[in-house]
């Protein structure tokens, strides 16, 4: 069977075609600026490029175009859209009501409107792209995968805020959790890699990138993780702010003069190292700086680090016993620098990391052979996850 894998975001929708026989990826597309002035598609199959430069006023037309590029005589991915099994779709937040990846009626279409008014540009992107699908190529079975399912294992006291229960019951405000595609492939890729059952496995996945977050794993399920609500809560990330004290926000809207949705832009686009280091959101650009000596790209990295390890430290206590610490994103899986100054003096507590082996890229166990805690590479593969998950719904 032969699968479409769809990410819309507000702007952007990212596809692959995965034939599940052999879980093989044969052709992927980018489409950017949907709705802006310079809508661009670009599909990639065998190494080659095929590249279209039209108006994208909406999503509809995006999908439209994608659909004809998969068919397309010259560059095409697919000889009829007959050969598409199913469609699998990443949705951000599905809720308390949405624990699972599920094949989508009206109903779960509501409830991803329902949630909306946590994740406002990502819900909406995702519908749209689900009902485009539905719309060009109807019959055709569609899946939603969502980034909060892997998390609602949480028991209650991880996912509870200190504030007055009755509007957790009114709201449903509470601790979700995001990246949970990624952090439910590096989980079972982690016990592939040491050759032990899923459900056998304590194992602190840490998925570093632009956002970041960390999970603890505990026998194959979620236990705790770092964001939130909204992917705003936990580390600094690359222009999100992470954990600080609210009154930071009451007193800046008071003191500026900001109103929710400024505050709200500022948390979520002006912070993270982006707003401490005033320079790029970038941590590439932050570690070439930092070792030319600029002492701010120095502080934001430290500071970044600094969280890392504070979760890590707790999320250690949290399991009990830790078998393996995973890194994944495009942090971790490329930054020696940032997985060694992570672990750097953890050896007292059985997390013994081998310089030589961290000195790469590639999918790998990076500690000592001695280290009681392995600590791995994964390359975390969000969209695999995805057509597994839709392959076992529709086959």
């Amino acid at each position: 069977m032969k699968i479409l894998i769809i990410n819309c975001g507000s702007s952007s929708l990212k596809y692959q075609v995965f034939d599940m026989t052999n879980e093989e990826v044969l052709g992927k597309g980018l489409v950017e600026r949907i709705g802006i002035e310079g809508s661009k598609l670009t599909q990639k199959v065998n190494g080659e490029k095929y590249i279209i430069e039209e108006s994208m006023p909406d999503h509809k037309t995006a999908m439209k175009f994608v659909f004809d590029s998969l068919v397309n005589k010259e560059h095409g991915i697919l000889e009829s859209l007959d050969e598409i099994g199913a469609i699998g779709h990443r949705v951000l937040h599905g809720g308390e009501e949405l624990t699972e990846s599920t094949i989508i009626d009206e109903k779960v279409k509501e409830t991803i409107k329902e949630y909306i008014k946590f994740g406002p540009l990502h819900n909406p992107a995702n519908l749209m792209g689900i009902e485009a699908c539905e719309s060009i190529v109807p019959g055709k079975p569609n899946v939603a995968v969502f980034d909060t399912a892997f998390h609602q294992t949480m028991p209650a006291s991880s996912y509870m805020y200190g504030i007055p229960y009755k509007y957790y019951e009114k709201y449903r405000i509470r601790k979700f959790g995001f990246h949970g595609t990624s952090h439910k492939y590096i989980t079972g890729r982690t016990a592939e890699l040491m050759g032990i059952e899923k459900d056998d496995l304590n194992v602190i996945t840490v998925h570093l990138g632009n956002g970041s977050s960390l999970a603890a794993v505990k026998n194959g399920k979620c236990i705790d993780t770092t964001m939130g609500l909204t992917p705003l809560e936990g580390l600094i990330m690359g222009t999100r702010s992470g954990d600080l004290d609210p009154t930071v926000l009451t007193f800046l809207m008071e003191e500026e003069n900001m109103t929710p949705q400024e505050m709200n832009q500022m948390l979520n686009k002006e912070s993270g190292v982006y707003g401490v280091s005033e320079q790029s959101s970038d941590f590439r650009d932050l570690e070439d700086a930092a070792i030319a000596g600029d002492e701010r790209a120095k502080l934001t990295l430290d500071m970044f680090v600094n969280r890392v390890r504070r979760f890590l430290g707790g999320y250690m206590l949290e399991l009990g016993r830790v078998d393996a610490i995973s890194f994944a994103g495009g942090i971790g899986e490329n930054s020696d620098i940032m997985r060694a100054d992570i672990l750097e003096g953890l050896e007292e507590y059985g997390i013994i990391l081998d310089k030589e082996r961290n000195n790469t890229r590639s999918e790998s166990l990076i500690s000592t052979d001695d280290s009681k805690v392995k600590v791995f590479i994964v390359e975390t593969d969000e969209e695999l996850m995805i057509a597994r998950d839709t392959y076992e719904l529709v086959k």
